[in-house]
């Protein structure tokens, strides 16, 4: 019965929200705690509830003081180098710009935080995707599906948990996966590139003519750095101009989202008046000594974020009223992203507290014919994209590897060979409802959060079967 109710309860969820009849935080509240009553233990809600919030908690203050941290790093100029490189590539081009997409956050997800990763990335492309009225669930697509496959570095959480749970090496398990993993993210790119050049056919072959600083306000024009004409973008293909009304940039982006020369656009405004070029190297050197000992499990990472924020904010911000312009500049994507996370502690702790998680898990692991037995590496691969969606990853790596690698020992497959194939499904975990960094890319996208499940999903499944597929064809699963 709880197997079925976890299942319904689940299903029930995803249909609301992307047939957009609650939001999330609305259907990670009100569904659980309906089903808790089903399952007629109401009375314990607020025990599950309270466990909930406990275990993300920690979660929840990392993002916070993480999105005041590099949102700052933003403001002041840390990344701009980074984005002009990734930008100059992508100039006026759709297809450019979606290769692009797929090119930043995979180097940004170099750090092992997806919520760093969408930030950075979202906060480059946003301004082009809008005047450009591209697909903006091409980016979100795009972007998590390049650090669902980065998400494997072993300190990224995945990798590192299946060697916990297994008692193994965290080397031993990712090293010999690069090679699918390479082909997972050349497959990413290759995805970004064919829906890069259905974004061009449909918008046509765009060019960037001379703009100005400073627009007419009686038309929509690119406010930029140089040039001579009247601010404008043409197509080459015929059709209308596409420069679009959405100026915008996300919140958190400080200044007007600019266009450069004729090389392309810049994303971020050259001249916004919170960079700080003479404080360059020490906000460089802050970055990497916090990655760094993050990496190195110095201090829990909420800590380092707190310690971080502080740090940078005083530094570059020594006016109080500065720093507290720079907080509220990021006082939405804070609120909106905590606030996701401590709903989503309700869904999580309804899952775990009434046993709908472990009766699920059992039930999937039951139906495994006996005859999968010698297979069980492929059938933990396959297995992992839905459990890792429907499920946090630690209730995967602790709660249901365990069981399939005893399974699979039975039949003489060894451990390291299921810890490899359980990282299969991390492409389509990024876009799981209870990743709260999934939340942080759709809110500064200011996309849906089902207009981003519908799109993603089927291409985020077909990655992960890629690798799957890499994985076996290389002997390494």
């Amino acid at each position: 019965m709880l197997t079925i109710l976890g299942f319904a309860m689940i299903a029930t969820f995803l249909v609301l929200i992307m047939m957009k009849k609650m939001s999330p935080i609305a259907a990670l509240v009100l569904i659980p705690a309906l089903f808790c009553v089903f399952v007629g233990k109401g009375a314990k809600l607020g025990d599950y509830v309270l466990d909930g919030v406990t275990d993300l908690a920690p979660t929840a203050a990392m993002l916070m003081f993480a999105i005041v941290y590099f949102g700052v790093m933003i403001d002041v100029g840390l990344f701009d180098p980074i984005v002009r490189g990734i930008l100059k590539f992508c100039k006026a081009d759709p297809m450019r710009i979606v290769v692009g997409t797929a090119l930043l956050a995979a180097i940004v997800s170099l750090d092992g935080d997806g919520s760093t990763t969408f930030m950075i990335t979202v906060s480059a492309m946003y301004p082009l995707y809008k005047r450009l009225k591209m697909s903006l669930v091409v980016m979100t697509g795009v972007a998590a599906m390049a650090n669902g496959v980065m998400n494997t570095l072993p300190w990224g959480g995945p990798t590192a948990r299946a060697a916990t749970a297994l008692k193994l090496d965290a080397s031993d398990i990712f090293v010999p996966m690069i090679p699918a993993l390479l082909v997972g993210l050349a497959f990413v790119f290759v995805l970004s590139y064919v829906l890069g050049v259905r974004e061009r056919r449909r918008l046509g072959v765009l060019t960037l003519d001379d703009v100005l600083e400073e627009g007419k306000e009686s038309e929509t024009v690119l406010v930029g750095s140089g040039g001579s004409g009247d601010g404008k973008v043409s197509m080459r293909k015929g059709g209308t101009a596409a420069a679009g009304s959405g100026m915008d940039a996300p919140t958190g982006a400080t200044g007007t989202a600019a266009s450069g020369d004729d090389d392309g656009f810049q994303g971020l405004d050259p001249n916004r008046p919170t960079l700080r070029p003479k404080l360059y190297w020490f906000n460089a050197l802050l970055t990497v000594g916090l990655l760094t000992a993050m990496i190195m499990e110095w201090l829990p990472i909420p800590v380092l974020f707190l310690i971080g924020a502080a740090l940078v904010l005083s530094v570059n911000f020594p006016h109080i009223p500065d720093q507290k312009a720079r907080l509220a500049a990021h006082a939405d994507n804070v609120l909106n992203v905590s606030g996701m996370v401590f709903a989503a502690a309700v869904f999580t702790g309804v899952l775990q507290g009434t046993g709908m998680v472990d009766h699920m898990a059992k039930w999937m692991v039951d139906v495994i014919p006996g005859s999968m037995g010698p297979h069980m590496a492929l059938v933990t691969g396959i297995l992992s994209l839905p459990l890792t969606y429907f499920m946090s990853n630690d209730g995967f790596y602790f709660g249901v590897l365990p069981v399939l690698a005893e399974a699979g020992a039975a039949h003489g497959v060894t451990p390291l060979e299921m810890a490899r194939a359980s990282l299969v499904g991390q492409p389509l975990h990024m876009s799981s409802p209870l990743v709260p960094a999934v939340y942080v890319l759709v809110g500064m996208a200011k996309v849906e959060f089902g207009d981003h499940t519908r799109f993603v999903v089927k291409w985020a499944a077909l990655t992960c079967l890629v690798i799957l597929g890499a994985g076996m064809l290389f002997g390494i699963i």
